[in-house]
This record gives structure tokens, C-alpha cells and sequence, in this order.
């Protein structure tokens, strides 16, 4: 008997998501998508506007938390085996400049900086299409086994 689980692994798994332009309903309702992906790496791209403002007149710090979430876990993703999962368990954002509807097109590059047996940890930089740093996180993120 085979300890053995059938099935894609999670970079199959997230290639074939973006092959065929699959999205999840938060990529809609934010207006951003996965890009780009490769093993332990993940970017995201989109572009804030109104729709994400607070009352202040700025995109909401939970727009740029939630690229920076989306770039560390599908970052991780891609480094699963198949019948695993994770869940993140920390995300540390810190906030560099302040985004509106101006800002342009914005980028959430992740990468996995250790992927160990249950627990892995992973960055991420959000950045305009200048490339300044509007925002980074950390991510701690537990490694779960069907």
C-alpha cells in the first residue's frame, strides 16, 4: 500500500488556474490577478481605485494587505505536494506610501523564503509601475497534510 497521494501539486494546480484565466471571486471584486507564478514565487497585479477607497480618500491598507496575502500564499501554493493545504497564521504589513486612484497599476511580487515539513514563511513587495515600494509584508504559514 501506497502512502502516495494522487493528484496535481499546488504549482499544477495554480499553472492550470492561470492557463485558463480561472479567478477567484476577491481577485473580481478587488479588480487584481495572478500573473505570473513559478515554484516558491507568486505575483499579483491590479489597479486600485474607488472601489477600495476609506473615508479619508485613500485606497483602504486592506487592499495593498490583501495583495500582499494573495502573493505570500500562492507563493507558498506552488510549493505544496499533492493532498496538501496551508492557511496563513501571520501577516505582518507595513505600510510605505499611501494609494489612490491615481496610483496606477500596482505589483504584489511573493516569494517563499522557507518552506519547511509544517511550517513555511514568505515575503512580499507591492510596488507601482515606477517600482517605488507603496507596501511589504511577512507571512508565517502552516503546512497542512490531508
Amino acid at each position: 500500500m501506497s502512502d502516495v497521494i494522487e493528484g496535481p501539486t499546488g504549482l499544477e494546480h495554480v499553472r492550470a488556474l492561470l492557463a485558463t484565466g480561472g479567478q477567484p471571486p476577491i481577485g473580481r471584486t478587488l479588480d487584481f490577478a495572478l500573473v505570473e507564478v513559478d515554484e516558491g514565487r507568486a505575483v499579483f497585479e491590479g489597479v486600485p481605485g474607488e472601489h477600495a477607497y476609506n473615508p479619508m480618500g485613500q485606497i483602504h491598507g486592506g487592499y495593498a494587505a490583501t495583495l500582499l496575502d494573495s502573493a505570500c500564499g500562492i507563493a507558498t501554493f506552488s510549493k505544496l505536494a499533492p493532498g496538501q493545504s496551508f492557511t496563513t497564521l501571520e501577516l505582518k504589513v507595513a505600510y510605505h506610501r499611501a494609494m489612490s486612484a491615481d496610483t496606477g497599476p500596482v505589483r504584489a511580487e511573493g516569494i517563499v523564503t522557507v518552506f519547511g515539513r509544517r511550517i513555511a514563511y514568505a515575503e512580499a513587495k507591492l510596488t507601482d509601475a515606477s517600482g517605488r515600494l507603496l507596501a511589504s509584508a511577512t507571512s508565517t504559514l502552516m503546512v497542512l497534510s490531508q
